[in-house]
């Protein structure tokens, strides 16, 4: 028989999902548009393009999670894993932005006709620039930084 009491189970229960919300918070914050973020990286068809801090310096960037050939021209594709969507609004030029809506913080559910779906409230995205075709949501997706170097597409 251990000599755990059950205020020690219960405070270390508290503590994990202390950090385990703390985490999520860090790690997606706000969905509204920020206008202070830099601008999300894009490629319009003339080579790599890498996002830049402030400095001006390349942003950190991991291995690529998708290639080029991935993202239909006009559409886009959701990547539930990461929360993020990719679309291709014209031929080579690629956006990303969070896939949580942020109406109710649902994540988005198909790119279909022109616009990014929400499917718990109806809320429709455009492809092009994250903001809003048809509520209830009011605010745009927020933008994600990524680079495009050949056929890959990785964060930036």
């Amino acid at each position: 028989m251990s000599n755990t009491t059950r205020r020690t189970l219960l405070t270390g229960a508290g503590a994990v999902g202390l950090t385990a919300a703390l985490a999520g918070c860090a790690a997606y914050g706000d969905t509204g548009t920020d206008a202070g973020a830099p601008a999300p990286a894009e490629n319009t068809g003339g080579g790599a393009t890498t996002a830049t801090t402030g400095g001006g310096a390349p942003a950190a960037g991991g291995g690529g999670f998708a290639k080029t050939s991935d993202i239909p021209v006009g559409g886009g594709k959701i990547f539930e894993d990461q929360k993020i969507v990719v679309t291709q609004p014209t031929a080579g030029q690629f956006k990303c932005f969070t896939a949580v809506c942020t109406h109710a913080g649902c994540v988005v559910g198909d790119v279909s006709g022109g616009t990014i779906n929400c499917p718990c409230h109806g809320s429709k995205f455009k492809v092009a620039d994250g903001s809003v075709a048809n509520g209830p949501a009011s605010k745009a997706l927020k933008a994600v930084a990524i680079k495009v170097n050949g056929d890959s597409i990785a964060k930036a």
